[in-house]
Order: structure tokens, then sequence, then C-alpha cells
């Protein structure tokens, strides 16, 4: 194998023990209950911990692995396990009553950073299905051009001015150049007569020669020793980590080479993958025609001697097994002839005992029932003692099917003949084989079934019994199934194609375009005194990082895969809740971004003279949940979502109706089944204005989104003056920047930025560095965010209903000290 896959192949192994270990211990620990809240939280927490360094590995593993094979077996186990995050996340949340947690005394213990707690979002989500989302974005761009929708991406606006205009603005701007070289000439002519005038002066006086060297030797020193002193200081705080290395930045040969050598492998995995689809297919057909008729002969003869077995055992002949319930599989499944007689005997034997037990069961129903109501009082009991215990989980089958898997085909397999890493004929066949065989066994079953009944006719002929129909199971109540079931939903547009609603949702507005915003672009810091400043009963203000990993974790990683979408924990609907300028629309275009997700707007400002009357607002609710159903996934954003649920409706906006869809949506939150990968995300500046009941129903999941602090401010300068072609050099005081734009947005710094590092400024930076005071300037100009907005959205999340039971529950733990210390 080359060196770079084996490289991934160790790094496949290594996770796969610390995925094998880690299940054990879960295992163990599911039965255990604990008392102590916290040690059970820590445990959480250090099984949530481990488990994303396990992810962080199979999604590069994953990425760059060539094999197909491996590849099919790896993303099992890793949608098993980004299932099993999720679902620790939402037991955290239940345990400590609060979306966010930190981690800071377990990391120090298993001796990680913060950094690696990062939950990559897999790149498979795009990846598979690039193709589909370039063809799609090029339709958007077509029917917003031809709607006139299209937004120009023009830096500067342009204004048509008269040709007489234009001339004498060429004539104007060409005069000061000419006037401009005039002046420097006539200072060089004036430069060159002066000094004339001092050579003269001077050359009367006697020169001092001694002097004159003594001086240029003394300026000549100074100016070596300065030089000296600032190349010593660069390399010292170099050395201490204070500072980056020259040329940190820019990319090594190296790094450009293994860009290009991922690049190579992302090809021949794509070119293995289709070589591994073409083989199911051909694998199979030339099993079928070489292999197939030797499968069918040996399933008829092992059939006709069950014939013969039951007929010298019994006297009869067997009823042939259904085809609903699997036919000859069901008897001859992993077993051996003797075990199928065994079976016979077992279930005749089974039949007559089930008799004498239907007349005991009745007498035992009466003492059940009692028997249930005293459990239940006891289990009531028993919760009352407040013990934790770990729920089950849905996806721990799937990891431990897929690692055990692992060990039986990959572990200790030999691989040295498999030089390019391409499919494993072999396995292929076996898999084949199998499928055959049960297709074959079909058809097999028919010609059987005819034989058996004729076999039993020529029986009954012989020993002169009158014939008899046989009546199959289920054949008597056939025609009554089926004739009552579940209403379904209407379909009001069931004339319609998909394409012409696209383009209806497009014409109207409700179906955007969304942002090329990636979920790395929303910089931060993390909080590093989190668990600290909590055991001095004082809850810290979640970091902008916290924000980013909610976020994937609601919100990208259930609408990028499907098979965690309808197993994890449910999250249908999402509010983004913070001052305005923070980042909660740029956090809804990024999940977008990331899943290639559809974005629908249905503010109430976009809704707004749209599908007038009721008829017209289930028809437009109909039409975008129907199109986000068939395009999935999709995110349905409604802006400014707390107009949707006033309190009172101002004057101003009652013609508008902003409460059209307050009744609609929480009965579209019931009908969002687990396999509709579609997310309603709110954003609200303004929470206070609505309505709190009917707010929090609507809304599952609510995340106070907060202004960045210190560390985030720091870092949020450095990288926007850089990506806006801003040298960060010693002129230049960042860290006076961040201290004095406390309570300052990320909207805010950008605008400063963009205000400052004009085309012209940027061009004059070597000359004249970039200076904290530049931006201070721009800065005095904007309103910060004050700290009363801060705590009244704090108060108002106190009251939605995750916020008071974490309230009730500091309470308990405050009045439980008070105990103890008295």
């Amino acid at each position: 194998i080359p060196s770079s896959l084996r490289m991934y192949n160790k790094m496949w192994h290594q996770t796969q023990e610390a995925l094998n270990s880690l299940l054990d211990k879960e295992s163990q620990k599911m039965i255990e209950t604990q008392k102590n809240q916290v040690y059970f939280f820590q445990m959480l927490a250090t099984f949530y911990i481990k488990y994303v360094q396990i992810f962080r590995n199979l999604e590069t593993v994953y990425d760059q692995m060539v094999h197909p094979q491996k590849r099919a077996l790896i993303r099992k186990i890793l949608d098993g396990v980004m299932g099993r995050i999720l679902e620790l996340k939402h037991e955290m949340v239940e345990l400590e009553l609060t979306e966010f947690h930190y981690f800071d005394d377990i990391l120090q213990d298993l001796k990680l950073a913060p950094q690696q707690l990062d939950i990559p979002i897999p790149r498979y989500f795009l990846k598979e299905k690039l193709q589909a989302i370039k063809e799609r974005e090029k339709v958007l761009a077509q029917l917003l051009l031809e709607f006139g929708l299209a937004t120009t991406d023009m830096k500067y606006g342009m204004k048509s001015i008269p040709f007489g205009e234009a001339v004498k603005l060429i004539q104007i701007s060409e005069r000061a150049r000419q006037g401009r070289l005039r002046a420097l000439f006539m200072k060089q002519i004036y430069m060159q007569e002066y000094r004339a005038k001092q050579f003269k002066l001077l050359s009367e006086k006697v020169a001092d020669t001694q002097a004159a060297a003594l001086r240029i030797q003394k300026v000549w020193r100074g100016f070596r020793q300065f030089k000296k002193t600032i190349r010593e200081r660069e390399e010292e705080m170099i050395f201490l980590g204070m500072k980056p290395p020259p040329f940190f930045n820019e990319a090594s040969s190296t790094i450009i080479q293994a860009e290009k050598v991922t690049h190579l492998r992302n090809e021949v995995q794509m070119k293995h993958e289709e070589d591994y689809r073409e083989a199911l297919v051909t694998i199979k057909d030339d099993l079928k025609l070489i292999e197939g008729p030797d499968i069918k002969e040996t399933l008829q003869e092992q059939i006709r001697n069950w014939f013969i077995e039951c007929r010298n055992l019994t006297g009869t002949f067997p009823n042939y097994p259904d085809v609903e319930e699997g036919g000859s599989a069901i008897i001859f499944s992993n077993k051996t002839p003797e075990q199928v007689i065994n079976d016979i005997l077992a279930s005749q034997e089974e039949e007559e005992k089930g008799k004498k037990k239907k007349k005991k069961k009745e007498k035992k129903t009466k003492k059940a029932k009692k028997e249930k109501e005293v459990k239940a009082t006891k289990e009531k009991l028993k919760e009352e003692e407040e013990e934790w215990k770990m729920s089950p989980s849905v996806f721990f089958h799937t990891m431990e099917e897929g690692n055990n898997l692992y060990k039986d085909i990959w572990m200790n397999r030999d691989e040295s003949w498999n030089f390019p890493q391409d499919c494993d004929r072999e396995m292929i066949k076996e898999e084949k084989r199998k499928e055959l065989e049960s297709e074959l066994r079909v058809q097999v079953d028919e010609l059987m079934r005819q034989e058996l009944k004729n076999l039993k006719l020529a029986v009954n002929r012989e020993r002169g019994y009158p014939l008899k129909a046989e009546r199959k199971k289920g054949q008597k109540n056939k025609g009554k199934k089926g004739k009552k079931g579940k209403r379904k939903d209407k379909d009001l547009t069931a004339d319609r194609s998909i394409e012409s609603l696209y383009k209806e949702l497009v014409q109207e507005g409700l179906l955007i375009q969304s942002l090329k915003v990636n979920l790395s672009d929303y910089i931060g810091e993390y909080c590093y005194l989190g668990t600290t400043l909590r055991q001095v009963s004082t809850e810290p203000m979640p970091s902008l990082l916290d924000v980013r990993q909610l976020i994937t974790l609601y919100g990208i990683l259930p609408l990028g895969s499907a098979a965690v979408h309808e197993k994890a924990p449910l999250v249908k609907s999402l509010l983004l809740v913070g001052p305005s300028g923070v980042g909660k629309k740029m956090l809804v275009h990024a999940i977008c971004t990331e899943t290639g997700a559809n974005l629908f707007d249905l503010s109430s400002h976009n809704i707004a003279g749209k599908y007038p009357g009721k008829s017209g607002l289930q028809m437009m609710v109909h039409v975008v949940f129907k199109v986000a159903r068939e395009l999935q996934p999709s995110v349905v954003w409604i802006g400014d979502t707390e107009k949707t649920f006033y309190k009172k409706v101002p004057n101003a906006e009652k013609m508008n109706d902003p409460k059209r869809l307050k009744r609609q949506l929480p009965k579209i939150l019931k009908l969002l089944k687990p396999d509709d990968r579609i997310l309603i995300v709110g954003t609200t500046k303004r929470p206070f204005d609505a309505e709190i009941q009917s707010f929090c129903r609507v809304y599952q999941k609510i995340i106070l989104v907060p202004r960045p602090d210190y560390a985030s401010r720091y870092v949020l300068w450095k990288q926007i003056i850089e990506r806006n072609g801003g040298i960060l050099s010693n002129t230049l005081n960042i860290s006076c920047l961040a201290k004095i734009t406390d309570g300052f947005t990320q909207r805010h710094i950008v605008e400063v930025v963009k205000e400052v590092l004009t085309d012209r400024r940027v061009r004059q930076q070597a000359q004249r560095p970039l200076t904290a005071a530049e931006f201070t300037l721009v800065i005095t100009g904007i309103n910060p965010v004050f700290r009363e907005e801060e705590e009244t959205l704090k108060s108002w999340y106190a009251k939605t209903p995750l916020g008071k039971k974490r309230a009730l529950a500091l309470m308990e733990d405050g009045r439980e000290k008070s105990k103890d210390k008295g």
C-alpha cells in the first residue's frame, strides 16, 4: 500500500481500537446508576469528548481513504458516532438544564486543547452531491436573472454622466498632474541652488577631519546597535511563542505538494467508487450465469429432503411457509437438516401445550394487573430518590455492529496484494452469492409449492381422501384490509410539477439564494474559565465558539446526514436571539452553505401581500413545504420572528398582517417527520415583544447569541484586518482596539475596518504602517450594544422553559449548600 494510504489505514485501526474500548466502557456504565449529579455529568462529558475525538479521526479517514468497501463500513460507524454525540449532548442538556457546557477541567485531565473539542463538519455532506448542488445553483441564478431579482456583485455603484462633464473631469485631473510634476521640478532646481550656496560658505572654513570622522562613527554605531536590538527582540519573541516565525502564513512547498496529493487521492477515490458500482452489477450477472443453475438444484434437493424427512417423522407432508413469512428461508436459515427435524417435532409439542396454557392465562390476568399497579408505585418512589442513569442509545447497536464487522473482516486482513486499494472482488462475490440465493429461492419456492401440492394430491388419491382446497393464512380478511386508514393531508398542487412550484417560489421571492459563508468564517475564541466561574456560582456568558458548536450539533449534522436525522433526538426548529450585528443571519446562511440546503424566506416583511387570504396562506405554506421536502435538506428562515408572535401589533405594521403564520407554524411542526430534513430557523433581536408561551411552543431550541468578549474581539480585529488587505505591524496595537471596542458587535468591527482600509490606504502601508488611532476615529461615530440591552435579553431568556428550569435548579442547589453550612 502507498505510504499515505498506509498512514490512513493505521489511523483507522487506532481509532477502531479507541472506539472498541469506549463501547466496552459505555456498555458497563449504561447499567450503573449514579446518585451524584456532578459525577454523572463528568461521566457523560468524558464520553462526549472521547466520541468527538473518534469522530474527528473517522471523518478524516473517510474523506481520504480510497478503498470503497472500507469506506462503506467507515461511513456506517461515522454516522453512528455522529448520532451518539447528539444523544449525549441531549442528555447533558437535560441534566444541566442549559445549552452551554464547559469542560475545562476534563480537558485538562485528558491533556487536550480546546481546539480538539471542535466538531468537524463531514466533507461528504457536499462532496457526494456537489454536481447536484452546482446544477441547482445554476438554475436558481438563471431564474433570479430572468425575474430581475439577481443581486449585482459590483463594489461601487456606477453613475452615468454626460460626455462634456467627463471631458472636463479628465482635463482637470490632467492639469493637476502636470502642475504636480512642474512643482517637483521647480523644487529640485531650488535645492540644487541652495546646496551650491552652502558649499561655497563651508568651503571657506577649514574642516576638522577627526571630529567629522568621530561624528560619522557615532551615528553608524548607534544605527547598527539599534538594528541589532530590534532583531534580537524579534528572535526572543519568536522563541517564546509570542510572535509567529517569518513566512508563517505563506504556504510551504510541502503543503502545496500535500494539497496536490489530496486532490489526486479524491480523483482516485471517485474512480474506485465507480469501479465498485460496476463490479456489483457485473459480478452478480456472472454468478447468475455460472453458479445460478447449481444453486437452484441444491435448493430444490434440500427442500425435497425436508418433505421426505417430515413425511417419515410425522406421517404427513408439511405445510409450505408463505411468501410473507419468508418462504423456505425461515426453515433453512443457518440450520443443518437435523436441526430442522428437531424444530418440526418441537413445534408439534408446543401446539399441544398451547391449548392447555390458554385456560391458565385467563386466571392470571387479574393477578397481573394488580402486580403492575404495585410495580408502578415502586417505580415512582424510585424516581423520587433522584438516581441518574444513562438513557438507552439508538446508535450504540449501529456502532457495535460496525465494530464487529471491522473485527471480523478488516482487523487482521492481509492486503499486501492490493497495492492500489481497489475493491475486493472476492468479498463482492460472497455478498452477491447470498443475494442471488435469496432471489433464486423465491423462484424455487414457487416450483416446490406446486410439487408439494402434487405430492399431497397423489397421496390423497391413493388413500381415497376427499380433495380439499387449502386456505392460505390471512385469506379470510383479505378484502377488509386497507379500507380504513389515517387520512392524509390533501395535496393542493397534485397536478403541478416540482419544477413549476420551484419557479413560482423564486418569482415570489420566497426561495432565495443563500450567501456563500462557511461556519469557520464565524470567528471567535473559547471560554477558558467556564467551569471555574460556575464553581463560584457565576453563570458565564457563552463564547462565540460555543454558539458555533451548537449550530453544528442542532443544525448542520442532522441536516447533512439522513441516517442521523431519522434516529437522533429530533430538532425541528431553532431560534437565534441576540442584539443586532452579532451574526444571526450569517449563521443561517452558513447552515445552508455547509449542508447544500435550499433557503426559504418566510419573514413577515417578505410574505406581506403575497398569497392573500386564508386559502392563499394555506397554498403558500403547502407549496413551500412540498418543495422543501422534495429538495431536502431545506432551511426555512423567519427573520424578525418576534413579529409573527406580537403581543400587540403596532399601527404602522397592521397593513402587513405580520401574525399570518402564528397559527400555521405549530401545525407545520406536527407534520414534520424524522425523515423530513427540514429545519425552521428564527432570528430575533427583540424577543420580549412576542408572546412568550406561543413563541417557545414553536421553537424547540433557543440559542442566546452574545456580543463578543475581549478574546473574541482580539481575534476578530486581527483576522478581519488581514482579510481586507491590512498588514499587522508593531505600530498597530490590536490589544488596545479590542479593549476600547467592548460592547461593539462583529458587524461594527467589519464596518470600521472596511471604512479605514480603502484601496488607496492598503497601497500606502509600505510607507505608512497602520495605527490604532485610524480605527478609533471611526469607532467614535458608532453606538455600541449597551449593557442594559444585554441584561434585558438575559432576563427574557430566564423566562423561557429551559431558563426557568435552570433558575429553579440553581435555587435548590443554593438552599442545599446553605443547609450543609448550617
